[in-house]
């Protein structure tokens, strides 16, 4: 049975350990994975001491993508390109780091019947799962993708980042004759209140909105998207099962089916 385990904080809701399990059941392969809550200054010795229990491989999540990817002594091409981790290898007594964030999203857009090719995307937030999203929406396919952050700095950083098909800005800075095909929010606008506001942004019935969080942390922007004009709204479940599935991929060798996960979750 092999180590795993899901650092974050907070991290006693998290859906990892219940998801791994059920796909280690589908494969048959013994897994041991639990969540260990750890904040930016425990994490390294949290980290460590996970490696040293025997630890081979970890998920990571808030808020700890980019220390991850600080600790990590190799990383993959689109970890390096994000500048973030989400998944954890351990090889030759030292740490790889991977993410699986961008390629779980558009997963799950997928099997929505959202297809990123040719759209323009209005992307919330410009932290590390904000990256992640961003660089995978732009390889498949987005022709226009604007990334808003309250700090200015990071949204331009992104976009420049991003390339010729980006731009940054403030949410303030939105221009109400914008037409967007998604919506992502990669932000932690409306985690802690019941209320979320783009008003100067327009939403059609057709505009998808999704927000990378999922279950009460998704509640504000996806009832403001109702409220708006969509009606196409998603929270992140379908992409935490789809990433952990690349996760589990990695470490395995062999990637499980997600049906019957994203089924379970729901009901």
């Amino acid at each position: 049975m092999t180590r795993h385990a899901v650092f974050g904080q907070p991290i006693a809701h998290s859906l990892s350990p219940r998801i791994h399990a059920m796909f280690g059941a589908q494969l048959g392969i013994a897994i041991d994975y639990r969540a260990i809550e750890a904040g930016r200054d425990d994490f390294p010795h949290a980290l460590a001491a996970f490696a040293r229990d025997g630890g081979v491989g970890a998920n990571v999540t808030l808020p700890l993508k980019e220390d991850a990817f600080a600790l990590c002594a190799t990383r993959s091409p689109r970890a390096q390109r994000c500048g973030s981790v989400n998944t954890l290898l351990r090889h030759d007594d030292a740490w790889h780091g991977d993410s699986t964030d961008g390629i779980g999203l558009l997963r799950d857009l997928e099997r929505q019947g959202f297809a990123p090719q040719g759209r323009r995307v209005l992307l919330l937030g410009a932290g590390g799962a904000a990256r992640a999203a961003a660089f995978a929406l732009l390889d498949a396919g987005a022709i226009r993708l604007t990334v808003a952050n309250r700090t200015l700095e990071r949204a331009s950083a992104l976009a420049q980042a991003l390339g010729a098909s980006a731009r940054g800005c403030r949410p303030d800075e939105l221009d109400a004759t914008d037409r967007f095909d998604l919506i992502v929010n990669a932000s932690a606008a409306g985690h802690d209140s019941a209320s979320f506001a783009l008003p100067s942004v327009r939403v059609a019935p057709a505009t998808s909105c999704y927000d990378l969080s999922y279950g009460k942390a998704a509640h504000a922007f996806l009832d403001w998207a109702r409220r708006a004009g969509s009606d196409r709204v998603a929270d992140g479940l379908g992409m935490l099962v789809e990433q952990a599935a690349e996760s589990f991929a990695l470490w395995h060798g062999v990637r499980p089916g997600t049906a019957r996960v994203h089924a379970a979750l729901r009901d």
